[in-house]
């Protein structure tokens, strides 16, 4: 693990830990992406002269790469923050970028200052982080199922004993002769 003189590991020296990268990770369109603003704001750029750079060089950035929220998509994400911050310009009037795991890593090739390059390495590794969360809750998923299945089994067996002890306790109904003491 690379250190600078103060000995502390590099990743403990920056500014924003990858726990908070993968807060703003979303899932949109079935994919791990992040947004323009949020990638601005991490690469210490405005979100204006990073979506410029990226307009600059269309090749890099195919369909897979990077998307254009849709009108829904951006007021969706929208309506999910409670409370909007004031002040002009905050929220434009544009729909917001989204970006892949490779588009954030083209992105280190077009914004090319060491803070963004720094910074795209700690993205990349929030992406893999959440990738290995998503496969061992795969497994976690696979034995609550095995779980689920035999509870139902047992339960449908728990239902067949519950029914023949009521069989057993009811009494027979044969005849409707009363036996024992009668008052008059």
């Amino acid at each position: 693990m690379p250190t600078k003189k103060s000995g502390v590991p590099a990743e403990r020296r920056l500014l924003m830990p990858i726990e908070s990268i993968t807060r703003r990770i979303y899932s949109i369109r079935g994919r791990k992406v992040m947004l323009d603003a949020d990638l601005a704001e991490l690469y210490q750029v405005a979100t204006k002269v990073l979506n410029q750079a990226v307009r600059r060089n269309p090749d890099r950035f195919p369909e897979d790469f990077m998307f254009q929220l849709s009108t829904a998509e951006a007021a969706a994400l929208r309506s999910q923050f409670v409370t909007l911050d004031k002040g002009r310009g905050r929220y434009g009037k544009y729909r917001p970028y989204a970006f892949t795991e490779h588009g954030v890593a083209m992105l280190s090739s077009v914004l090319r200052s060491k803070p963004a390059v720094q910074m795209n390495i700690f993205i990349i590794r929030a992406f893999v982080q959440i990738r290995e969360l998503l496969a061992a809750n795969k497994d976690l998923a696979e034995r609550l199922e095995k779980l689920e299945a035999n509870q139902k089994k047992h339960a449908s067996i728990i239902g067949l004993l519950v029914n023949e002890i009521e069989v057993l306790k009811l009494p027979p109904k044969s005849s409707k002769r009363s036996y024992g003491f009668k008052p008059r």
